[in-house]
């Protein structure tokens, strides 16, 4: 029987890592051009632009994070760290991802009271 290996090779280790440096900036990229669309908004009702705002914050945090994960599982040693790596990042995601419905549910909410008629 042939078995796994357990630890990661090293140029499998720097040519993911290259990869992942790549994609962090083709992100960038995107995410500055995206960030400077939301500023041009300005015809939205300032409770929706905050909003648009606070989501795309959310959106860039998730994904660093997600490349802040890769970037660890790339370094990993082992298949054992990188499974300890997954497990801490999905808790870690799901609590934020709790939090931030909460921001844009309390952001919504205010959006739509202050845009309603009085």
């Amino acid at each position: 029987m042939i078995g796994i290996p357990q630890e990661i090779p090293s140029q499998i280790r720097e040519l993911a890592e290259k990869n992942v440096d790549q994609a962090r900036e083709a992100f960038l990229g995107f995410i500055g051009a995206a960030q400077k669309a939301t500023g041009a908004a300005d015809a939205l009702p300032s409770g929706a632009k905050d909003a648009m705002t606070k989501a795309m914050s959310f959106a860039e945090n998730n994904v660093n994070a997600a490349f802040d994960l890769a970037q660890k599982i790339v370094r990993a040693k082992d298949v054992t760290e990188v499974l300890t790596l997954q497990s801490e990042f999905a808790k870690a995601q799901l609590a934020a991802m709790q939090k931030q419905a909460v921001e844009l549910g309390a952001l919504a909410q205010s959006a739509i009271t202050s845009a309603a008629p009085k």
